[in-house]
Formats: C-alpha cells, structure tokens, sequence
C-alpha cells in the first residue's frame, strides 16, 4: 500500500536534477504534483504594480511530481 504524502510531511527527491535534496511539503496540487521547499526553484520575473514598484525577479518553488519524492523517514530506513 502507497503511503500518501501530505503538508508539513519531510520528504527526500530520489530522482531527478534535485536527487538527494530534503525539504518539507508546502502543498499537494491536483495532478499528482507537489511543492517541497528549496527544491526545484524557478527566476519568475514580475512586473511593477503598486504594492511592488520595483518589480523585477523573484525565485520560487516550482511543482515536482510526487513519484520523485519519498518520505524521509521511509528513506532514512532504508539507508541503514
């Protein structure tokens, strides 16, 4: 039985660019796609507004699909 992976839950990327990383889930969208925290990080570029009149850059967490990531607790059992 798959174990589900849920917010707050720390969790380790165990395939992809991002191998080895660890973070914690900041949300599980629809699509089978999460959000872990520092990993997968994207430049988007924003415009002026008012509350940002500076606009420019900013990074973000971009979504990883959850079948590249593992709970870290699972993985830390199994590295022993």
């Amino acid at each position: 039985m798959a174990q589900a992976i849920k917010r707050e839950q720390e969790v380790v990327v165990i395939s992809g660019a991002h191998r080895g990383k660890r973070g914690k889930v900041l949300s599980v969208q629809a699509g089978e796609r999460i959000i872990v925290e520092g990993v997968n990080l994207i430049t988007k570029f924003e415009r002026k507004t008012q509350e940002n009149p500076e606009g420019g850059s900013v990074e973000r967490e971009a979504s990883i699909h959850y079948s590249n990531v593992m709970s870290a607790e699972k993985y830390d059992a199994k590295k022993k």
